[in-house]
């Protein structure tokens, strides 16, 4: 009887040693979706801190922000409460004391621990959407109006054969100061010729 009753003792401690490294590996993924959100638009972001800007835009992309149970406005005081008073950025232990403050809110009827585990589902492995950005047109339209090879008259002399841009020398005539005749292929090889033949001389 006592070997039956050891058994399960085993199989317990290693569902919980499971269940701590599931939860080790929520906490991971939620500090990566918080380093991709806190560097978003700034090249001088270390992703350590995050703005208040890309807070707003974690809380919409993330869909933490539903309308109902919370606003904009509600992520916006959450996070003025958290940060310190002269500080403009939140650090990832108070972004997570700012998802347990929304948790409550946006999960009610549940417990704060499951509140708050549902609020990790929500942003981890999430990372800034495009949302507003411009995305360029591919229309037959568009190709036929940016398509070089077929350009005439003047247009098409401000490009080459393989459809860059010249530059200056596509928009104005360029004067040739180098004393040859225009369309002179040997230009440059007289000093070459003269040196050859000096060799030969001696």
């Amino acid at each position: 009887m006592a070997e039956k009753s050891a058994k399960p003792a085993k199989r317990l401690s290693s569902d919980s040693n499971s269940h701590e490294g599931a939860a080790a590996g929520e906490i991971s993924a939620l500090e990566e979706a918080f380093r991709k959100f806190a560097v978003h638009g700034d090249t001088r972001a270390t992703g350590k801190e995050m703005h208040g800007k890309n807070w707003s835009k974690l809380c919409k992309d993330c869909n933490i922000i539903d309308g109902k149970n919370v606003t904009t406005t509600d992520v916006d005081i959450v996070f003025s409460k958290i940060k310190g008073k002269s500080v403009r950025t939140i650090t990832f232990e108070q972004f997570k004391e700012a998802l347990q403050e929304l948790s409550k809110k946006r999960f009610k009827g549940k417990s704060d621990e499951e509140a708050l585990q549902e609020m990790y589902k929500l942003i981890e492995g999430k990372g800034p959407g495009l949302t507003g950005v411009t995305k360029t047109v591919s229309s037959p339209t568009v190709s036929r109006l940016t398509d070089t090879s077929k350009f005439t008259g003047s247009h098409k002399e401000r490009f080459d054969a393989s459809g860059k841009g010249k530059g200056r020398a596509g928009r104005e005539d360029l004067v040739d100061n180098s004393g040859y005749v225009s369309g002179y292929k040997h230009a440059g090889t007289y000093d070459h010729k003269v040196q050859g033949n000096n060799s030969k001389d001696t």
